[in-house]
């Protein structure tokens, strides 16, 4: 166990250590480091900035203080004074915690939340970019990139500046906001930001950072306006099956994941290029969608099997079905189909104008598709609420909440002939 400025955990807290250190992943303009709070406990770590940066010549590591040959203050002892007090402050927290019997039943975010709460006014970036590094570990990639792109948005807005707790309240949204629609930005892009930044201060509130008093949402509402229809007709679904085009061309495997989405559920873009030949079993497609972990068990009809059965000659059960993943680790695999969703979203607009279609056609269009068909076809709300894997019928009906016009006027014409 390190001993560090002439204190130290009780041996009982030999899982937990604090320690006086460099941030060296990230180095400033002038070459210098955050001074941080390095936390570790049951061998994970985290940091808790400290507002302080050095340059590495200057920093003693070893006994966790700034040389006396530093010039950047007009007292040494002062600042090394006062990175000690906030050392100390987290060793009495965290002794208070294991008093309490608390502390072997905390994760490590848990315990920085309890740290840094005390302090004055928590850095709502440090948090934030927190967040995004534990949603990284377990892998949750789509949820790590949706917070990140806040953080990045925010700092321009900002100009570079950090923002504490305590400056995310209801003015600064409102500027936020002007901001945004200045730079000729969409009411429905606004309000995705805007549901990220309050699912980041519901997390701060939950784990005692922030007090319930200071979350500016209560009188904040976010906007939203209805999204341009998506769903497809049968005709046109019916003309992408029936569109010609040889093997070699790339728009002929993009009509292949289109109509493969379309008959897997509405499955997403994602989910579809992770699937793996060992997915098959008794004719049938059973997997996990990543975003909710539901289980799928999807018959296979002959028309997907048709093309299905183009990609699996010679493959492996280990094998992806589709050559969609090309790399090794689950980071860079998710980066591959990242990319291939974009190269993909261009060539259905090809597709789109061969087909004659008007309306935009993205990856997203065929689980919409599938929804509104599965609703003409007089299948169940709840049962398609359960194909598309939702937890929520609300959710659902956001799919359904535009028929199309001509199923309108069909049913204006039998209202107007009784």
């Amino acid at each position: 166990m390190q001993i560090a400025c002439k204190f130290f955990l009780p041996l009982s807290i030999m899982n937990t250590n604090v320690k006086l250190s460099l941030d060296t992943r990230r180095q400033k303009k002038d070459a210098s480091y955050p001074i941080i709070l390095r936390l570790t406990h049951f061998r994970k770590t985290t940091s808790v900035s400290l507002g302080q940066s050095v340059q590495p010549e200057y920093w003693d590591d070893r006994n966790e203080k700034i040389k006396r040959a530093f010039k950047g203050t007009s007292s040494i002892s002062k600042l090394n004074n006062q990175l000690l007090k906030e050392k100390t402050r987290a060793v009495d927290i965290i002794n208070e915690l294991h008093d309490k019997d608390e502390l072997n039943f905390l994760s490590i975010l848990q315990l920085k939340s309890k740290i840094v709460k005390t302090a004055s006014f928590e850095s709502f970036f440090e948090y934030s970019k927190d967040i995004v590094n534990e949603l990284k570990k377990a892998e949750r990639y789509g949820n790590a990139n949706t917070y990140y792109a806040v953080i990045k948005v925010l700092e321009k807005f900002t100009g570079g500046n950090d923002i504490k707790f305590n400056e995310v309240n209801y003015g600064f949204l409102k500027r936020f906001e002007s901001w945004h629609f200045s730079r000729g930005n969409s009411v429905n892009g606004l309000s995705a930001y805007m549901r990220t930044i309050k699912a980041i201060l519901n997390k701060a509130i939950k784990a005692d950072v922030i007090p319930r008093e200071a979350y500016p949402f209560t009188h904040y509402r976010i906007k939203t306006t209805p999204t341009e229809k998506r769903a497809l007709d049968i005709k046109s679904i019916k003309s992408i099956m029936l569109l010609k085009l040889k093997k070699t061309d790339s728009l002929f495997h993009y009509r292949n994941y289109f109509l493969a989405s379309y008959m897997l559920y509405g499955i997403s873009f994602m989910d579809l290029a992770f699937l793996r030949v060992e997915n098959i079993i008794d004719n049938r497609v059973k997997f996990q969608r990543k975003k909710t972990a539901k289980p799928y068990d999807i018959s296979i009809t002959p028309q997907l099997m048709k093309i299905l059965s183009i990609y699996l000659k010679d493959k492996s059960r280990s094998d992806f079905i589709l050559p969609i993943v090309k790399r090794d680790t689950f980071e860079l695999q998710y980066k591959d189909v990242l990319w291939a969703r974009k190269r993909y979203n261009k060539g259905l607009k090809e597709i789109a104008k061969k087909c004659n279609i008007e309306q935009r056609l993205t990856s997203y269009v065929s689980r919409h598709s599938f929804a509104t068909q599965a609703m003409l076809q007089d299948v169940p709300l709840q049962a398609i609420s359960a194909m598309l894997g939702h937890n929520r019928l609300s959710t659902t009906q956001i799919y359904l909440k535009s028929l199309p016009s001509e199923i309108l006027d069909d049913y204006n014409k039998k209202l107007v002939e009784l």
